[in-house]
């Protein structure tokens, strides 16, 4: 009888068989309580698969906004996200219920790479300590004390005379900016700078700067939603393993230096105080695999976001020379063209701090935040956040909010300004909120004050000859400027 029914079957009802089945399993895993947030319309199996195509997501986020409010939910593949938006919604999730949303979530490229430790991706106890000895280490080497902003002003005089070398002719400048402000960090850290024209700290820079791209192809996101296929295949993801294996290699090296030479009684950077931090009878939790996380988290993200939002600046200043003009008047009237700029100075300086948060604002570089993810179920708006959902908090959505800036798509300091003086914006969030916002937030801030003046104090940024440059963009880990060549006119 079996064999008989078997028989009968033909291929094609077998398959329509199989897809049904797969698709009530598909529906069945992705079944959601009642009170979960919306969600627009998703691909089985798939899922809400136009957010990785997108050229632009944070367009394609703000039409859903406009349809399901301020709270709703996707997924791709299994895994559930809900975002979030405006900044009444935002401020629920990271600072009144932010202890709910504290952990991040277990992504395959950072599990594979960074094993859940360092500052960035860890989660609990292991955060807390790390973030909590990391900020007394920092403060110890001279975070918002006058030795570290020193250090920043001689870095400002290296690039400065790099830029100066270019004699006005077109230049990308992009690499010469990382190398400056890696510097800070890396002095910090390793105890020492490395020269601009330094072939393995450039080769360094550059593996940095492509995973940074490469996060935002389809293959590296793909990667993140079905890792065990696409982990087989080739593609940028495989560019990104790659990559970071050889920046750990790269720390692992500067830790081994600082090993041989290492005096107990007194420590020179970073690496020498978690080192002695490791040989004390409770430092169990500070190893060597934490040191070579925490090493690379602050080289990343000390180097990335402020460089790229210098980037944005300068192509600002380009493609607006009227503003651009105004911040020198200002420098030429509080500092001059002979003495170097200083924090003390940031004060007197009210427009030309518009202008830096402005660029901050409408560079938007990290438009969708750090993930976290929920640790117990919680109740958002009155929507039910399960445990283990990935939330996204889109900071674009306050950074672009008509009802929080006069002229929300402008490029316009007067939304830091108000009678003449500078106005601190609630709804400015750069370095997000909460207790996972970015630790190094006074550093950033102290280098784009001090890179930005130094470089209108002696340049004029300009568009090449027969060049318009545009503020289009290539969405990868951060919101970065397409390349593009500028000339530093000296002035």
């Amino acid at each position: 009888m079996l064999r008989f029914l078997w028989d009968s079957i033909s291929l094609q009802m077998l398959f329509v068989f199989l897809f049904v089945f797969l698709l009530v399993s598909d529906y069945m895993k992705r079944r959601k309580p009642k009170d979960f947030p919306p969600s627009p319309f998703a691909l089985p199996f798939l899922g809400n698969v136009q957010f990785m195509i997108a050229k632009d997501p944070m367009a394609v986020t703000q039409k859903i906004i406009e349809k399901y409010g301020d709270i709703f939910s996707t997924h791709v593949g299994s895994m559930s996200f809900v975002i979030v938006n405006g900044l009444q919604m935002i401020k629920e999730a990271l600072v009144t219920q932010g202890e709910n949303f504290m952990d991040r979530p277990e992504y395959p490229v950072n599990t594979e790479l960074f094993s859940k430790l360092g500052l960035i991706f860890s989660n609990g106890h292991l955060w807390k300590q790390q973030r909590r000895f990391t900020l007394t280490t920092l403060r110890n080497f001279g975070l918002g004390k006058r030795s570290l902003e020193e250090r920043i002003q001689e870095e400002c005089r290296f690039l400065t005379d790099a830029f100066r070398d270019e004699q006005g002719n077109p230049f990308n400048p992009h690499f010469k900016i990382n190398n400056a402000v890696s510097n800070i960090i890396c002095s910090v850290t390793f105890g020492n700078r490395f020269e601009y024209h330094d072939e393995d700290f450039q080769k360094l820079l550059r593996m940095m700067d492509e995973n940074v791209t490469l996060q935002g192809k389809i293959m590296s996101q793909l990667y993140t939603i079905f890792p065990s296929i696409i982990k087989y295949l080739p593609g940028s993801h495989q560019t990104v393993l790659k990559n970071g294996k050889l920046m750990k290699s790269f720390v692992c090296e500067k830790i081994s230096k600082h090993k041989e030479d290492l005096n107990p009684t007194e420590s020179r950077d970073f690496i020498d105080s978690y080192l002695q931090e490791m040989a004390k009878p409770n430092g169990s939790d500070f190893c060597e695999d934490n040191l070579v996380e925490c090493t690379l988290d602050l080289f990343f993200a000390g180097t990335e976001t402020t460089s790229t939002t210098i980037r944005w600046a300068l192509l600002y200043m380009a493609i607006y020379p009227d503003i651009q003009a105004r911040v020198q008047a200002e420098i030429d009237a509080v500092i001059g063209q002979t003495r170097q700029p200083a924090l003390e100075d940031r004060n007197k300086m009210p427009y030309t701090n518009a202008v830096i948060h402005e660029v901050q604002r409408k560079g938007n570089i990290i438009p969708f935040n750090v993930p976290r993810e929920a640790m117990k179920d919680t109740v958002l708006a009155g929507f039910r956040v399960p445990k283990g959902t990935i939330l996204i908090p889109n900071l674009s959505s306050v950074m672009f909010d008509k009802k929080e800036w006069e002229t929300p798509h402008l490029f316009n300091p007067g939304h830091f300004l108000k009678d003449g003086q500078f106005w601190k914006r609630e709804a400015f969030m750069p370095f997000s909120i909460g207790k996972r916002a970015c630790l190094g937030e006074l550093l950033a801030r102290a280098e784009l004050f001090l890179f930005f003046t130094a470089l209108l104090q002696k340049f004029t940024f300009q568009a090449p000859p027969d060049t318009i440059l545009d503020l289009k963009f290539i969405l990868g880990m951060t919101l970065a400027p397409r390349p593009y060549k500028i000339c530093a006119v000296p002035r």
